[in-house]
């Protein structure tokens, strides 16, 4: 593998805590069976990454409101108790990031699927991301992960070399996207992970 001198960081459950059943835990619905539906049929996945592309939050949940009113409550709360999704920073993973920026070794960059006017929150509310060389952000970019021109717009606006890039991220769909592109990548699981994974590629 060619020297690695760019690390590129996924935000989202590999710095930062994020995940809707903080907010819709075990006491949010009536029973499981409801808030499951709720995740796989109403407000999903898929969903949610049309507002990381950059739709209006506006307009996607005026949207599915008229589309099933019956659940307007839940509908309004993904986006209007959207900061209680967070549950703040992954602290040894922050540590790790902390330690490469230390080294002085590598260009650091974020890329990452995150609603602009959303993100400007935690830019707000963490230190930790003004730490990057640079970021690109899907609502900014109006794409996303996993669409290879979401990755090549950092390369190229960064110049970033693939082969001299190493990606993490949790997802592992994201993942493989990169290693496409030729970017080598770690599928984050956890930071005692990441970090053994990075030290057995001597970036640690």
């Amino acid at each position: 593998m060619t020297a690695i001198n760019t690390i590129i960081f996924d935000l989202g459950n590999v710095l930062i805590d994020w995940n809707p059943r903080h907010v819709f835990n075990n006491t949010y619905f009536e029973s499981p069976e409801k808030r499951e539906y709720f995740f796989s049929n109403i407000c999903t996945m898929d969903w949610n990454e049309e507002q990381d592309a950059g739709r209006s939050i506006v307009v996607a949940t005026q949207e599915l409101i008229e589309k099933f009113p019956d659940w307007e409550q839940p509908i309004r709360d993904y986006y209007g108790r959207w900061t209680e999704m967070l549950g703040g920073p992954i602290k040894e993973s922050v540590e790790i990031l902390g330690e490469l920026k230390e080294s002085a070794k590598y260009k650091l960059y974020a890329l990452t699927n995150w609603q602009a006017g959303l993100f400007d929150i935690a830019l707000v509310r963490y230190d930790f991301l003004h730490w990057f060389d640079g970021r690109v952000v899907s609502g900014e970019e109006k794409i996303r992960k996993p669409f290879p021109e979401f990755y090549q717009r950092l390369l190229d606006r960064y110049n970033v070399n693939p082969a001299e890039a190493l990606f993490i991220d949790d997802s592992l769909r994201n993942i493989k996207a990169a290693e496409a592109m030729g970017i080598n990548s770690i599928h984050f699981n956890s930071p005692e992970l990441l970090r053994s994974e990075l030290k057995s590629l001597q970036v640690l």
